[in-house]
């Protein structure tokens, strides 16, 4: 089976720097999220710590610690991501609607399912624009950030079950 870019980047030996030398706190996306007036402005706050991460930490514009940074608040969005889902999906049976003859948790699901590979050939193909260079990582780490976010946002905001 062929290795993705991402997988190779995740789980390569250049892992981003240890969590405790980086300055990163969720609570700067959070109150970004909280505050924005609607879907756009809360998309708008993806990246937010990470950039407040590599501008606080010593170094921060190294790849290693830009990788750091995005990689810390990528593990933020996707802990949304997993919450919203299953909250969506608790909605989407509850409601029990159906589109086009398929129950609305059943294309919830098969939605999520393709968003997935999407997602991965995407930062794949953002990743290449480095020919492997250093700024790979951080390009990927960075896609994955921000891809997730929209996904966990688009979730928490569709209306999904009702």
């Amino acid at each position: 089976m062929k290795r993705t870019l991402i997988a190779a980047i995740l789980a390569g030996p250049a892992a981003p720097l240890a969590a405790q030398e980086l300055t990163f706190n969720t609570e700067i996306t959070a109150s970004c999220v909280a505050h924005a007036p609607d879907l756009a402005g809360q998309m708008a706050c993806v990246g937010a710590s990470a950039n407040a991460c590599m501008e606080d930490t010593p170094g921060g514009s190294s790849t290693a610690a830009m990788s750091g940074c995005l990689d810390r608040e990528l593990q933020y969005w996707d802990a949304k991501l997993n919450e919203n889902y299953s909250k969506a999906l608790k909605r989407a049976r509850e409601a029990d609607e159906y589109v086009d003859g398929t129950p609305s948790a059943t294309a919830l699901r098969e939605m999520q399912r393709a968003w997935i590979p999407f997602r991965d050939a995407t930062c794949d193909y953002e990743r290449s624009h480095w020919g492997g260079g250093t700024g790979g990582g951080p390009a990927t780490y960075g896609c994955l950030m921000r891809l997730t976010g929209q996904q966990a946002l688009y979730l928490v905001n569709s209306g999904i079950g009702e």
